[in-house]
């Protein structure tokens, strides 16, 4: 999982997608040289990515990002062991009665 925050032009998520074998989570930010709008060129460059498994989310968004990646390996670590759900209380994963968790 990679989370790529960017201003300026934005580029940065594309060359990262271009690089790694993960998902990309881009941030635009509203800082940048020249004429940046704000963010907006930055979302717009990143939102016409032609890297695969690149998303992005809002401009200066870095917790809808974070909560992103966390939703992302959530699913990944369910994936992996379906044996265990994610959704049951810790401590119940081992068979341990709720009384005994502190």
């Amino acid at each position: 999982m990679a989370v790529v925050v960017a201003g300026m032009e934005g580029a940065l998520a594309s060359v990262v997608g271009g690089l790694v074998p993960c998902p990309v989570i881009g941030v635009p930010t509203s800082i940048g040289y020249g004429a940046s709008f704000g963010g907006i060129s930055a979302l717009l460059t990143m939102l016409n990515s032609c890297a695969s498994g690149v998303s992005v989310v809002n401009i200066d968004n870095g917790f809808g990002a974070g909560y992103q990646a966390s939703l992302i390996n959530k699913l990944a670590i369910s994936e992996a062991s379906p044996e265990e759900s994610v959704h049951e209380p810790v401590g119940m994963k081992k068979g341990l009665s709720p009384t005994r968790i502190r």
